[in-house]
Parts: structure tokens; C-alpha cells; sequence
């Protein structure tokens, strides 16, 4: 039954909520449309800073709206009836707003921050989202519709190309577009092979790029008949400082890896992400649509969408949550729920030596992060407090550790468990448990992808600190992705050591470390014994990446990183580079346009 719309407050408080969210979204789509602007003038470290500080945009308003609840309506203090008729107040406020699910979302974040969590269900929150998203557009003449359908024949293909690249309006010469544009072009009829073009062929483009770190990706999708292959291509600066066509994309594994759970968000300027969101999954319909969210820079609603669908699959599952398999750490437990794709971390009270840490130093690193270029190769966390779960899904054995480990954060109450802090990632596997029971191929392909690892991770000023194989992961793509993140720093606070020459034979006989250790020192030829004791790996490892054991390379790594240079790391296959197919062919490099 619903309440009496009695109480003129609660009219003010919605608008006052609304208002916050506005405000929010307007500051977010302003750093991401001068995205941009930055990625022409090649503002590598502007475009870096730009994505670290949109992330804190949210809290802030979020901080702000409560300060302001707080001081002009004493906003915790109004009873249950006032905060039922608030939200029915904010739901008729979002039934021609075009971001109503992210302003559902600040709404709850606005109101668990200042309710009890007994209040934490659906007559007060948006527990279930309460307005539609389907078909919103904007109606305002001059608004840009969500993408741009192109209708070209096979004569008309290339021009179709080339206004399809005009159409960004990217104030930058390109190096050679003709010459891109042919490339592109040879790609996408490699793509249709003999098939015959339908009466409804066309290409469907999203209106703004995706901009990240050095690159802009154009996004769409060619149909043909009942066929639909998702596209996209990476337009980067080249040798000469102009633009260039990188590769072209196809497929929806290629776009899955794009839009990687690993990497950084991208900035796309949309004024209705809902219509980004509903393009982009179909493109690639085996990825959550929370995770589309987080891909795109709408972390805190990728988080709402992800607990709602954390909760629908409890009530349809009924295995229970255990201590994760594989080797336990000293500073996470960890446990899963095996129906269900994610692992859930828990930071625990107390560290046995060597850790000399603290709770609030791990939860630091967590947030450089989140708010670091993870190149694809750290998995993005989704941190959450004060969450209960039903305690009849907990297995004892996990309970009793709980209890041990983790007493601070850990609350039973009735027929819940509440943990008040909390890490959630995507399952891998434990790299440490995929050598154990891999062939000597998969031995092969996953040290090789270790190593890649360790240099992508190297190329973004990260040094992983505990590099042992358990604290690596392997994806459904075979990718090998680092997930422990207890230890990291930036390869600029390294010093980065050779083990010193010992000066006599009982420094050299000795058992302990005989020479001075800082607190930053590495000492990489020492990784050695800990990585390499299966002859197997080490052959591999010897053959590929020897030069992760050189101090040198380490060294060489943080002057280039410190004298500001901004490596290149791509997140798709090197060999579908066009620079690349053009060297093997024995092109010659044109000279810029």
C-alpha cells in the first residue's frame, strides 16, 4: 500500500537529491567530453589524471547531497512514512529524465549513507530499478542520436568509410587516411567474404569515440541480412604525430577484450547511457551488463546492477559459500560461492610477519587500482560495506575462519551474516593451479603470457611486489591477469639492486642476507629461486623473459616512466596491427600527409 503524499518535505528532499545527481552528471560528462580535446593535443598525463579524478567526482556529490540533506532537513532523524514518500516524489522526477537508473543509483547512495541498514530494502531504496530504460531519446532538435546508420553498396563502401571517419571531426591531420581507409576496407570485405550484400546492409556506428589512455576507438557493428559482426577501430597518433587507423576489430571475443574487466574505463561522452549500454551488449551479449557500466566509466551503477544480480542468482542457486580453493593468503580471506562466477575478499584483522601492513595501507592500494591504467592485466574490484547474506548458504568451516580472521568486520545477525567490508573480482584461475595441471603447450603459452604480464604491468609504472604464481589468475581468454595487490607500488618508488659482489666467503657461504636492504629495494635476480624451480617453466621462462631477473631492465624502465614518456600498450593481438602487416609485406613506410 502506498503512503499518503502528505509531508512538503519530502517534495524538497527529492528535488534536492535530484539536483546532487544532476550535478554529478553534468561535472562527469564535462571531463569526459574534453577527452577529446586531450587526446588531439596528445595530453597523455592529463588524460591519465583526468580518469583518476572522475572516479572521485561520485563520492563527492554524493558527500555533498548528504551535507545538504543533513543541514536543511535533518534528514536521518525523519520517520520511515517521510522516506517512502521521498522516493515516490524522486521516481515522478525521472519519468522523462534520460539517466533515470543512474540517478536510482545515487539515490541509494545518498540514503544508505544516512539510514540505518534496516532500512535497506525496497520501499526505501531502488532495490529493483523502478523507471524504464528502454527507449529514451532525446527529443531536443539539435541532440545527437545514439549512433549513425550507414547504407553503402559494395561501389560505395570506401566513401562510406571515410564520412564515417569525417563524422568525429578530430581536429588532428591523419598521417595517411587513404591509405588507412584501404586498409580498413580490405578488412571488412575479408569480413563479408563472397557473401552477397542484402537489401538491409548497413553500419551502425555509436555517435561519440572511446577514449583511454593514448587511444580513441570508433565502436559499431556491420549488418548483413541476419548477420551482425561487431567492429572497432583504434585511432592512435603515430610515428610523425599524426593520427592513424591502428587495426580493424572484429568479433565479439576482440571486443570482450576491449572492454576488458583489466582495463581502465574509457571516457564517452553519452547523454543517455542506457542506449550505449543496450548497443554495446549486443555487440557482445555474454558480457554483464554491469560490467558494460564499468567498461564505460558508470562504475557506481555497475556495482547497483551487479548486487541485483548477485541477489537473483542467490535465489535461484542453492550451493553455498566456501573458502576459496588454491593456497590462502596472509592478508585476504577469500571465499566463493562455486555457482557463481566471483571470488569475495575480505581484509583480515591481523597479518603474521613478514606483512608489516595495515588495513587502511591495503585498502590504499586497492584504490590505486581502481583509479590506475590497469592495461589488462589487474582485475578491477567492486569494494562494498555492510553486506548481509544469508547465513543458511554459509558452510561452517567458513564461518569459523570468518570468526578468526576477520572478527572486526564480521557481524551475525539473526538469519544473516553481515561482513562490512568487502572486495568482489572475477574468478580466474590460480596461475600456481594451472601449471600444476597444464600441458607442457599450456606451460608454454601461460609463462609467455606471465611474462607479458609482468612487462604490461611494468609499462604502467606497476611493480606487483609479491610476483609469485598464486597471485596471478588466468581468464577464459587465456589471458594472465594479477589480482593481489597488497604489495604494489609504483616502479618510480623502486630501487631497483644488484646483489652486491660478497667481499668474503662467509658472506658468500651465508644462509641470510648479508648486505643492506631498504625498505623499496628490489633485488630481481633474486625472483629466480622462488619462480623457476620446475625445469619446464624455467626453460620457457630462461627463453622469453630472462631480462625480468636483469636489475637493468627494471632501472631502464623507471627513467623512461620518470622522464615522463607514456608507453604503448595495446589490448588486442600485435599482429593485427596494420603497421605491422604492412612491415611483413615489405611496404614501405609512407611519408606523412
Amino acid at each position: 500500500m502506498f503512503p499518503q503524499l502528505t509531508d512538503p518535505r519530502a517534495v524538497d528532499i527529492a528535488q534536492a537529491m535530484l539536483d546532487g545527481f544532476n550535478r554529478h552528471y553534468r561535472l562527469f560528462r564535462e571531463t569526459t567530453r574534453e577527452a577529446k580535446a586531450r587526446f588531439e593535443a596528445a595530453d597523455w598525463h592529463g588524460q591519465q589524471r583526468a580518469q583518476r579524478e572522475r572516479i572521485e567526482y561520485y563520492d563527492l556529490r554524493v558527500n555533498e547531497a548528504c551535507e545538504r540533506l543533513t543541514r536543511e532537513f535533518a534528514a536521518p532523524a525523519l520517520p520511515a512514512d517521510v522516506w517512502q514518500q521521498v522516493k515516490l516524489h524522486y521516481i515522478g522526477r525521472l519519468t522523462n529524465h534520460h539517466q533515470p537508473e543512474l540517478a536510482e543509483t545515487f539515490f541509494n547512495s545518498v540514503s544508505t549513507r544516512l539510514l540505518h541498514r534496516s532500512y535497506f530494502r525496497n520501499d526505501f531504496l531502488f532495490v529493483r530499478p523502478a523507471v524504464s530504460t528502454e527507449y529514451i531519446e532525446n527529443d531536443e532538435p539539435a541532440a545527437a542520436p545514439t549512433y549513425n546508420a550507414y547504407y553503402p553498396t559494395r561501389q560505395t563502401l570506401r566513401e562510406t568509410l571515410l564520412r564515417i571517419i569525417a563524422h568525429f571531426q578530430l581536429q588532428r591531420a591523419f598521417e595517411d587516411l587513404d591509405r588507412d581507409v584501404d586498409a580498413v576496407l580490405a578488412a571488412v570485405l575479408g569480413q563479408l567474404g563472397n557473401w552477397r550484400l542484402r537489401t538491409n546492409f548497413q553500419i551502425q556506428v555509436l555517435s561519440s569515440l572511446f577514449y583511454r589512455n593514448k587511444g580513441a576507438y570508433l565502436v559499431g557493428k556491420v549488418i548483413n541480412g541476419f548477420n551482425e559482426t561487431p567492429f572497432a577501430l583504434p585511432i592512435l597518433h603515430g610515428a610523425h604525430g599524426r593520427l592513424t587507423i591502428d587495426a580493424a576489430l572484429f568479433g565479439e571475443d576482440d571486443l570482450l577484450l576491449i572492454f576488458s574487466f583489466a582495463r581502465a574505463y574509457f571516457m564517452v561522452d553519452m547523454q543517455i547511457p542506457s542506449a550505449y549500454v543496450q548497443f554495446l551488449s549486443s555487440l557482445m551479449p555474454r558480457k554483464p551488463r554491469a560490467e558494460i557500466y564499468n567498461a564505460i566509466g558508470l562504475q557506481k551503477h555497475g556495482k547497483n546492477l551487479f548486487y541485483r544480480d548477485f541477489l537473483y542468482h542467490l535465489r535461484h542457486s542453492s550451493d553455498k559459500f566456501r573458502v576459496a580453493p588454491g593456497i590462502k593468503g596472509m592478508v585476504m580471506l577469500v571465499f566463493d560461492l562455486p555457482s557463481f562466477p566471483y571470488v569475495f575478499k575480505v581484509i583480515k584483522d591481523f597479518f603474521p610477519p613478514p606483512k608489516d601492513t595495515t588495513r587502511e595501507q591495503i585498502k590504499g592500494k586497492y584504490l590505486l587500482v581502481k583509479t590506475h591504467d590497469r592495461v589488462g592485466r589487474m582485475a578491477d574490484t567492486l569494494e562494498y560495506t555492510n553486506v548481509a547474506f544469508p547465513r543458511a548458504r554459509f558452510d561452517d568451516a567458513l564461518v569459523a575462519e570468518l570468526k578468526q580472521y576477520c572478527a572486526s568486520v564480521f557481524e551475525e545477525d539473526g538469519d544473516a551474516l553481515v561482513i562490512r567490508h568487502l572486495y568482489i573480482e572475477r574468478r580466474m584461475i590460480p596461475l600456481n593451479i594451472y601449471l600444476h595441471e597444464a600441458s607442457r603447450e599450456q606451460i608454454e603459452h601461460a609463462v609467455v603470457e606471465y611474462g607479458h604480464a609482468i612487462k604490461d604491468l611494468v609499462a604502467a609504472n606497476i611493480f606487483p611486489g609479491d610476483m609469485l604464481w598464486k597471485n596471478f589468475g588466468v581468464t577464459r581468454h587465456g589471458k594472465v591477469v594479477f589480482y593481489d595487490y597488497d604489495e604494489i607500488e609504483y616502479i618510480t618508488d623502486c630501487r631497483f639492486r644488484r646483489v652486491p659482489t660478497p667481499r668474503t666467503e662467509e658472506e658468500e657461504m651465508s644462509g641470510e642476507v648479508w648486505y643492506h636492504v631498504g625498505p623499496k629495494d628490489v633485488f630481481p635476480e633474486t625472483f629466480a629461486p622462488f619462480l623457476l624451480g620446475n625445469d619446464a617453466v624455467r626453460e620457457v621462462f630462461m627463453k622469453h623473459h630472462a631480462e625480468l631477473l636483469d636489475a637493468s631492465f627494471w632501472q631502464g624502465h623507471k627513467e623512461r616512466i620518470a622522464a615522463g614518456h607514456v608507453h604503448d600498450v595495446f589490448p588486442y593481438d600485435e599482429r593485427k596491427r596494420f603497421a605491422r602487416q604492412r612491415a611483413l609485406s615489405g611496404e614501405r613506410p609512407g611519408s606523412p600527409a
